[in-house]
């Protein structure tokens, strides 16, 4: 869960989201269930639609892929708290919020962007993350080990895939096991922005308050975690600012945290719900890494990103003008038939599946891989330890109510 991610939640919960037209249909209890139809049918007659509310909705692969690259549409924090403050009513409240959670490397443009993004890289990167795995895996086993000893039947969501990422940030950081329960109260404050922004704005001050404090301790007592690298990087390079160090460590805590909840939630559930390709994945566990990349695709746990306009420019024929708020929705992309045969189909070994689930460009999702490598080890591991594992019997799911992300209240499961 990126920042921006963050705000995303609040905006779509708090009814930030009130087109008209086309759009309308998508804040519908239909949709709620399943958006694809929706997302179909305007690729199909409005790709390029203008709300009523003058919010840009685009849908299909192509227009979202050139748009990701394009810096004409902009992240930046201060574009981004005009834009919503412009649309006034109650959307002035979270463009405080914008401001607030915009100081960080995700909601900045380069040059900034690429020099915060590539001093990142050099403490976050592709060997580390696999240096997780075992780690990760010894994590899985032992909520599964808790949930079997609790009974033949556990909320997924509750008991693996929403405490799986915290753990593993905590681990990747070097928080220490006592601080880790008010961690998490900050973190699922973050994620309830939209209840009460004093209180959220409360929380976000202490948790930046924490992380400073480690920071100071690990330039002390350096150690082998990420928070150590990052202060290390600073020494081998002083345009990395203390603010930009602090905001760089809530950044890549905070990412994936309910992107990786909601792509273990929402694949187990597709899985369940294809038992030809949950079958396939049993005979062959090898295939767990193409399956991860198909699940992201097929039920997208981030359905849209936001960016303001800096520059007028024109897509599919329509002229956007600066200032104007563009919702991107990756996982209307995600099953455009033209960029995926077939895509409303689960298929598993789908080959050439250059999905934009975790963005691209300049912005793709620095906590990406580390989302995926957890939904491999926590779904690969359900699939190989629980083999009679299916929904609950009259299990009634319940989607939030948020266009912008596709996340499920609970998943009840028995094995």
């Amino acid at each position: 869960m990126t920042s921006t991610e963050t705000l995303d939640e609040a905006r779509g919960a708090a009814g930030l989201v009130r087109p008209g037209d086309l759009a309308a249909a998508l804040l519908t209890p239909e949709a709620r269930r399943d958006p694809y139809p929706f997302y179909a049918r305007m690729r199909r007659e409005s790709p390029v639609h203008r709300s009523g509310q003058g919010i840009w909705y685009l849908t299909r692969y192509a227009d979202v892929e050139a748009a990701l690259g394009d810096l004409r549409l902009s992240n930046d924090r201060d574009r981004m708290t005009r834009a919503y403050g412009a649309l006034g009513g109650d959307l002035k409240a979270f463009s405080r919020l914008t401001d607030r959670l915009g100081r960080v490397m995700t909601n900045t443009d380069p040059p900034d962007h690429a020099r915060l993004r590539k001093l990142a890289n050099r403490a976050f990167t592709a060997r580390r993350v696999e240096a997780l795995r075992d780690g990760i895996q010894r994590i899985v086993d032992r909520l599964v080990d808790e949930a079997v000893a609790a009974g033949p039947s556990m909320d997924l969501i509750e008991a693996l895939a929403s405490p799986l990422p915290l753990s593993v940030v905590c681990e990747l950081f070097g928080i220490p096991p006592e601080d880790r329960p008010q961690v998490k109260s900050w973190f699922r404050r973050l994620g309830r922005l939209s209840e009460d922004i004093d209180k959220s704005e409360a929380a976000i001050e202490q948790y930046e308050e924490y992380l400073a404090r480690l920071v100071r301790r690990r330039r002390a007592v350096p150690g082998d975690d990420l928070v150590s690298a990052l202060v290390a990087t600073q020494a081998q390079d002083d345009r990395l600012t203390d603010s930009e160090l602090l905001s760089t460590c809530f950044v890549l805590i905070t990412a994936g945290d309910e992107t990786t909840t909601h792509l273990v939630g929402n694949g187990t559930l597709a899985l369940l719900r294809h038992p030809d390709q949950l079958a396939r994945l049993r005979e062959d566990p090898a295939l767990i890494r193409t399956a991860v990349d198909e699940l992201a695709r097929y039920d997208t746990p981030t359905q849209a990103i936001v960016r303001v306009v800096a520059e007028d420019l024109e897509i599919g024929g329509q002229t956007l003008r600066e200032g104007e708020l563009v919702y991107l929705f990756l996982a209307a992309t995600n099953r455009d038939p033209e960029r995926f045969e077939e895509p409303d189909r689960l298929d598993l070994s789908r080959p050439g599946n250059r999905h934009l689930s975790f963005g691209n460009g300049p912005h793709f999702c620095l906590g990406g891989p580390l989302a995926k490598l957890q939904a491999e080890v926590a779904v690969g591991t359900l699939v190989r330890r629980l083999p009679h594992l299916r929904l609950a019997d009259g299990a009634a799911l319940e989607w939030r109510p948020n266009p912008l992300q596709r996340r499920l209240n609970a998943l009840p499961i028995t094995y």
